[in-house]
Formats: structure tokens, C-alpha cells, sequence
């Protein structure tokens, strides 16, 4: 028999096998078990269904990782309306050629945030504006709380949603161009939670730290993923090292989401702290984005005693496609080996490293190619944008995923990326990985963050630029790094220009990824 795999799947089990346990604990502490946290977004659907949300309505939230965005999620979602994350650091205009492309019909925003979209609010076509605490909101925003209170708790009448049916659209960087709608179905967003449950082993005994933002790829999925097995989300605000750890400590935290910088900054606190790094579980954290270094690798499981898990993905694809998270071939390549590289396609991933013609390039992990990818979890579509829809699948082989990222694969099927196309440093005609270079920066104990990128040459074309940052008591020079550099790079890979930068130099991301376009930007425009 076949039945429809819907987003709304992962809270209706959570409410019916685990409606008496722990389900959510909020910024503040206040702790709803799954009963209530299924009570509140019952109650926030009727609401919605009041303000005229219908099936295929869009309704954008803008919050950090709160209670409030897990249920409006789940509201939106059963009421057949498409649910649309905003990144909290964009900018006013941003949130104004979002709002407009989707087309949303409700906003609701975080009190700390909304003011961004406060300031474009007669430039867009808006029906109405909800607030997370409302009161400290400029402007007229309606109470999220009010909006709930005397509501009905009892699950609404549910529109005929079908597995093809739009369930949310997660906005790209937009660092080459306005931001792209990922259009991701009900049965995307099932398949993906159900690969993420099963590579990164989340059971119902899980406590979930929120270091990673919610609006990314729907949180790499563990919006869905927590919650149908049963776990407990902690919700943290604001990143921070320290509240990190006490997080871990007090709720006895299993498992967490963090991208190489972020990695990097815990192991700075512990190092300086000496803090307890767990509580009475052990942890796990997945990290994705670069592969980790082998100093990270170590420092994260031998010094602090947690297991690092490394995945691969971009929006488009939920995003875990890949991950290196496998015993067997741990225990036949090695730890770092295999645990420095993105790893081997997830259930339901189909993946190839191709050549510029299409062709698959040799499993001997050397020749560059671009990895593709199909599978159940690959978004739907563009939002809005057909043209770039079809490229983005028949690019250089029809019917695939196009990643952009320029990667090797071993004879295991495990990739390992070389860089972006767009990062890849093209200098006297030979090409430059940035990663690889930046792992070597990395292997130096003084340093704790860097970014190498290409800025133009004369005689070269692009020359590498690196961008170093050192622990606080370190005496590192840049003729030190150098010297360093050239004991384990090839001569033409050492970067020609290092510069020692404060850490607030290296622009970021919302989910730690340094932002290498402003940075080429900015040294070319030099």
C-alpha cells in the first residue's frame, strides 16, 4: 500500500507515543512536554485559520532558535500552508525581495528581529505582521501569545495535503545573485528526516542542543527528526561557548550541530576553561560545511571526549547527502582518513563525481570533478525561477543535482571536496584548493581560524590570500606561518600574502560558514 509521507508525520507520533515526555525546553527554561508543545500548535493553526491562512498560503517566520519557531513550523505545516525561514542576519531589503518573491501572506517575527521588517513594511504586500513578544515591538504587531490563548487544543480539520505538495521554501545566501527559493515537498522533508535519524543514530533518549540556526535547511532536519523519534529540543537563543557547555551540563545534552567554526570555538573555551564538557551522557556532535582538519578531529574526540560525525550538503538538498559516519570503514582506513572527508552518499542519495563532459572521473582520489546528485531528499524546485531550475539539473548531466562543489572520490565511493568552483585559486595555471591549504594553516597549534581566497595578480592571474587568526597569548609571525606552510604545502600553494586578522575580521554566516565572497571582494577592490 502506499501512503503519503507528510511533514506533519514526526509531531502526530511525537503527541501519541510520547505525549507525556519531555519535548521542549525554551530559552528561559520553561519545559512543555509533547502533549502541550501539540496543544500550543494546535492552537496557533486556528489562529492562523482566523487570519485566512489556507493551503498554499505562505507564511514567513523570523526568529532565532526558539520554542515559538518549532511551533509555528508545525502549525503552518498542518494546515497545508508552506512554511518559509528567514535568516535573522539579513538585511531590511533582503527581508523586502523575500517577502515579495514568495509572496507571503503572513510575517511572524521575533521580537529582536522584527524591526528589520518593520522597516520594509509598507513596501510589501503583507496581510498581516504576528510578534513574539509583541509589547517590545515597534509598530503594530499582533500578540503571538494572545493570538493562542482561548484557542481550541484539539487538532484542526486538516486540508487533503498530498507528498507533492510544497511544505516549506528555505532561501539560499544569495551571495552570487538575489536569493533562491528552495521549494521542498512534504515527502522531501519526511525522506531527509528519516536519513538524518538514521546517520546521525538519534533515538528517543536524545536531548538535542539548538547550537545550530533553525531556519537553516529546516535546521539540517532535526526539526522533524528530533521530534519524531521522541527526543527533547533545548532551545538556545544565541550561540556562545560557555552557555554552550552550561547547556550540556544541566540538561545532560547527547547531541549537537555545529560547522567548523563553531567546533573551533568550544575547543578554544575548554582549553582555556578547563571546563566539564559533558554531563552525566555522552556527546556527539555533527559538523558540516569544510571537512574538520585532523587537529580538530583530535581535539573534539580525544581532549574532549565527544564523537565527531561529519555530513555533506547544500539547501537544495535538505541538506545531508553524504557522511563519513561509518564503523566499518573507520576500522578499515583509519579515523582521520575517514572521518577529513565528506564520506559516502546517505539512504535514498544517488552520487557522482563528474568531469567537465558528464563523464564519471576515477575512483583514485586524485582526479577533480564536480560532485551530482538525485535522490528522494533533492528539493523540488526553484521557487519562481524555471531557468535556473533546469540548469541546476542538466548542467553537465541531465537529470541531476548540480552541487557546484569540485570534489575527488576514492575507490571506497567516498568523496572528499576540493573546494567550490568559485573558490578553487587558478594561479600560473595551476589550480589551488583553498581547503587544502587552509587544513595546513589549521595544523598549526597557534591558530585557531583562518580563510584563504584568491585576489588577482599580475603576472599569475590569482595568487592566495590568507587570513589568519591566533589564540590570544600566541606569538606567531607570518614569517613563522610561512616557514610552516612550506614543510607541508608544494611551493606554488603557499600563500604569497598572510595577514594575522582579529577573529571579527572574517565575516560569517548565521550557520559559521566565513563568507569568501566578501572577503575577495574586498582585498581585489584593493
Amino acid at each position: 500500500m502506499k501512503k503519503e509521507l507528510l511533514a506533519t508525520d514526526f509531531l502526530d507520533r511525537a503527541t501519541d507515543l510520547y505525549g507525556d515526555s519531555t519535548g521542549v525546553i525554551t530559552n528561559d527554561g520553561t519545559t512543555y512536554t509533547y502533549a502541550e508543545f501539540g496543544d500550543r500548535v494546535n492552537q496557533l493553526s486556528h489562529a492562523l485559520t482566523e487570519l485566512g491562512i489556507e493551503q498554499g498560503d505562505r507564511v514567513a517566520v523570523l526568529s532565532p532558535n526558539t520554542h515559538w519557531f518549532l511551533e509555528t513550523l508545525y502549525a503552518v505545516t498542518q494546515l497545508g500552508a508552506i512554511h518559509v525561514a528567514l535568516n535573522y542576519r539579513l538585511t531590511p531589503e533582503d527581508y523586502r525581495y523575500i517577502l515579495d518573491d514568495c509572496g507571503a501572506d503572513v510575517v511572524v517575527a521575533d521580537y529582536e528581529y522584527a524591526g528589520k521588517v518593520q522597516a520594509v513594511r509598507d513596501d510589501v504586500d503583507v496581510d498581516q505582521f504576528v510578534g513574539y513578544e509583541a509589547d517590545r515591538i515597534e509598530g503594530a504587531w499582533r500578540s503571538y501569545e494572545e493570538l493562542l490563548a482561548g484557542r481550541p487544543t484539539a487538532r484542526p480539520d486538516r486540508p487533503a495535503i498530498e507528498e507533492a505538495d510544497p511544505a516549506v521554501i528555505n532561501y539560499t545566501s544569495g551571495t552570487t545573485g538575489d536569493p533562491k527559493g528552495v521549494v521542498r515537498t512534504h515527502r522531501t522533508e519526511h525522506y531527509h528526516a528519516l536519513c538524518v535519524t538514521h546517520h546521525m543514530e538519534i533515538e528517543d533518549s536524545d536531548t538535542y542542543l539548538w547550537t545550530l540556526p533553525m531556519f537553516h535547511c529546516n535546521g539540517w532536519g532535526h526539526e522533524y527528526a528530533i521530534t519524531g523519534v521522541g527526543g527533547t529540543h533545548v532551545c538556545q537563543r544565541d550561540f556562545s561557548a560557555e552557555r554552550t557547555f552550561e547547556q550540556i551540563r544541566e540538561h545532560d545534552v547527547s547531541y549537537l550541530c555545529g560547522a567548523p567554526v563553531v567546533l573551533n570555538r568550544l575547543i578554544e573555551h575548554a582549553k582555556e576553561t578547563g571546563c566539564e564538557t559533558t554531563g552525566d551522557v555522552p556527546v556527539r556532535l555533527a559538523t558540516g560545511a569544510n571537512a574538520p582538519p585532523e587537529s580538530t578531529i583530535r581535539n573534539v574526540e580525544d581532549e574532549m571526549g565527544w564523537t565527531l560525525i561529519h555530513l555533506y550538503g547544500l539547501t537544495e538538498t535538505a541538506p545531508v547527502i553524504t557522511t563519513s559516519n561509518a564503523p566499518a570503514k573507520i576500522a578499515k582506513n583509519g579515523r582521520v582518513y575517514t572521518k577529513n572527508r565528506q564520506g559516502f552518499a546517505v539512504l535514498g542519495a544517488e552520487l557522482r563525481v563528474v568531469d567537465e563532459d558528464g563523464e564519471d572521473v576515477p575512483r583514485d582520489d586524485e582526479t577533480m570533478g564536480e560532485i551530482v546528485v538525485r535522490g528522494n531528499q533533492v528539493m523540488d524546485r526553484y521557487w519562481n525561477k524555471p531557468e535556473q531550475t533546469e540548469r541546476a539539473f542538466n548542467d553537465r548531466v541531465e537529470g541531476w543535482f548540480h552541487t557546484g562543489d569540485i570534489a575527488t572520490i576514492d575507490a571506497d565511493g567516498m568523496v572528499s571536496i576540493c573546494d567550490r568552483k568559485k573558490d578553487i585559486i587558478v594561479s600560473g595555471g595551476e589550480n589551488i584548493s583553498s581547503l587544502e591549504v587552509e587544513n595546513a594553516i589549521y595544523d598549526h597549534p597557534a591558530v585557531t581560524k583562518t580563510a584563504v581566497v584568491g585576489i588577482p595578480h599580475e603576472e599569475w592571474q590569482e595568487t592566495p590570500l590568507a587570513l589568519v587568526v591566533t589564540r590570544a597569548d600566541s606569538t606567531l609571525t607570518t614569517a613563522d606561518l610561512e616557514s610552516f606552510l612550506r614543510e607541508k604545502l608544494a611551493g606554488y600553494k603557499v600563500p604569497t600574502r598572510i595577514e594575522l586578522v582579529d577573529d571579527e575580521d572574517l565575516p560569517e554566516t548565521a550557520t559559521g560558514k566565513i563568507q569568501k565572497t566578501e572577503l575577495r571582494d574586498r582585498y581585489a577592490a584593493e
